[in-house]
């Protein structure tokens, strides 16, 4: 007779919930599947005579129960889910052979076709998750799984549930430029707001991909009449948010480092609207990355520390401490300090920093518009002029700065 057809897997999600499970090995497959178990509140018990350190500190953190031994017959027993994954095949096949008479479904990791189960390919996005088969190629199912995962996370996949949603308000910090730095979450709330009120040295490009029904604000364009700016982008958002629209503050970089985030979330609690706060990339930090420099490196900075450079040193508005800024030996970063670096550099030369001292000006930075002019504390603002910097663009000071030379090329 001839062989018959292989039939496909019938899809199921478990429901491990304080049922035991039992992982035999705690290598690398271990390593890998058992947060997952964890998560959804399965009871498992590890058999294994050695771990790696990563599973041996779930079982330190009692997230398992870990048996320090080989593989023994009655492991499994009244396990509802077994995951086979030792390097012995002997024990492998004994173990697989007492799920099938106890009737466990099994999985395992050296013979998926010896295996009563399959681990999918899976990923997870607010609420949703995906789950990929395609038989015997794993990394189809993976790339598969990666291409819906990250089509409902910014928005080209567009999950029905997003239609019943209730509106939100976030503050979403949009990274330095490069549209690809935001976060995951970001993104994705992006995709699902009915407002955007966006700053300047927001990611613009990430505006184009907006369906067209959103409204785009301009944060520098809300007319003000009696207000200051920030009152009148905090009261932008306190009226759509009020008008029941899904709100997003775009912004640059992180909302809480120079961003008056805090002061936007402060207004929308005085106004009794919850809002969700969510981090970005500091420019501070991702900007002197993209041009090649460790704002800390081993033996030459051991710190560094981030200063807005918005009001001059001799400014009675300033809060910073130039002169003990000065003192210290690791890396400086400015922030929004091209127009005030000439005083700035003096300043810190007063207080004691060599006028030799490098300096790097990032324009534009992980843009494609994205340039670097070097100087010293001594030469800088002379260098500002010549090479005509314009905001933003991020200062960093410090021996740091001839770090990443060679790298560059």
């Amino acid at each position: 007779m001839p062989e018959p057809a292989e039939h496909p897997a019938y899809p199921v999600g478990l429901r491990l919930s304080g049922r035991r499970v039992v992982v035999l090995g705690g290598g690398q497959v271990a390593q890998r599947r058992l947060p997952a178990l964890v998560a959804a509140g399965a009871l498992v018990t590890l058999v294994s005579p050695s771990a790696t350190p990563s599973v041996e500190a779930m079982a330190d953190a009692g997230e398992i129960t870990w048996l320090r031994r080989r593989y023994e017959d009655g492991d499994i027993g009244d396990a509802w889910y077994a995951l086979v994954a030792t390097s012995d095949r002997e024990a492998n096949e004994r173990a697989s052979a007492e799920a099938e008479r106890t009737k466990t479904w099994c999985v395992r990791s050296d013979d998926a076709e010896a295996a009563t189960a399959w681990t999918p390919a899976t990923g997870r996005s607010e609420g949703v998750t995906v789950a990929v088969l395609t038989g015997r190629d794993p990394r189809r199912s993976a790339a598969v799984r990666d291409a819906v995962v990250e089509g409902l996370r910014d928005g080209t996949l567009a999950a029905p549930h997003r239609r019943t949603r209730e509106p939100f308000v976030a503050l979403v910090g949009g990274g330095p430029g490069d549209p690809d730095l935001i976060t995951v979450r970001g993104r994705r709330l992006l995709a699902e707001a009915d407002v955007v009120i966006a700053d300047r040295l927001g990611p613009r490009d990430l505006l184009d991909e907006l369906p067209p029904h959103v409204e785009v604000i301009d944060a520098a364009k809300i007319p003000y009449g009696r207000f200051m700016a920030q009152e009148a982008i905090n009261n932008a958002l306190v009226e759509h948010a009020r008008a029941g629209r899904s709100v997003v503050r775009l912004k640059g970089g992180d909302p809480y480092v120079f961003g008056r985030g805090m002061e936007e979330a402060q207004a929308l609690a005085e106004a009794g609207i919850p809002c969700t706060v969510v981090p970005g990339i500091s420019s501070s930090i991702s900007v002197p990355s993209a041009a090649g420099i460790p704002v800390t490196h081993r033996g030459v900075a051991h710190e560094f520390t981030v200063v807005s450079g918005h009001v001059a040193p001799d400014d009675p508005r300033s809060l910073v401490d130039w002169a003990a800024l000065a003192r210290l030996t690791g890396t400086l970063v400015v922030l929004m300090g091209v127009d005030k670096i000439g005083a700035i550099a003096a300043a810190l030369v007063a207080h004691g920093r060599p006028p030799e001292t490098r300096v790097a000006l990032v324009q534009e930075g992980t843009t494609a518009a994205q340039r670097r002019v070097d100087a010293t504390l001594g030469t800088v603002a002379e260098a500002v002029r010549a090479h005509e910097v314009r905001p933003p663009a991020v200062i960093v000071i410090g021996d740091v700065v001839g770090v990443g030379s060679s790298v560059r090329g």
